[in-house]
């Protein structure tokens, strides 16, 4: 009698990095980050802050997480896919290949619209998330961000 597998876990983790300027309140930066994740992961997020300095001398935070609970890192995707409006999805799946690198997939989210609870993709200033993928192909991993919502 042969054993059956379980399905591979296809997401190893996920790091999350974004900057909390001067003019920014580092706590509302993580409910940011917060936001975008399902509660079982927001809940028991760890932040490290390393203390930087910007091109003028001010204070810059860096706020970085990684999420390594691989039974949970698809609902972070299934959480994404489920908030993002119809424009951000279709301009996804046509630059995805973009956001495609060795097995990483990189997404990035503006803070002011994760901090209202909405989820946004920009390139100003964003929440960055980097989404390593274990032993998977550029197309496998098309397919799963179609599967999660993220494609239209």
């Amino acid at each position: 009698m042969a054993a059956t597998s379980k399905p591979a876990k296809p997401i190893a983790y996920i790091d999350i990095r974004v900057f909390a300027h001067a003019t920014e309140d580092p706590a509302k930066v993580q409910t940011a980050v917060r936001n975008l994740l399902p509660e079982e992961l927001a809940e028991n997020l760890v932040f490290e802050k390393t203390n930087c300095t910007g091109h003028h001398g001010n204070p810059i935070t860096l706020v970085t997480a990684k999420l390594a609970d691989r039974k949970l890192l698809p609902k972070a995707l299934e959480k994404i896919g489920a908030g993002l409006g119809a424009l951000d999805k279709e301009e996804f799946g046509s630059e995805i290949k973009l956001h495609l690198e060795k097995g990483n997939l990189y997404l990035r989210f503006d803070k002011q619209y994760a901090f209202l609870g909405t989820v946004k993709f920009t390139l100003n200033d964003p929440i960055h998330m980097k989404i390593h993928f274990k032993d998977k192909t550029s197309q496998e991993i098309e397919e799963i961000c179609r599967q999660a919502g993220l494609l239209p």
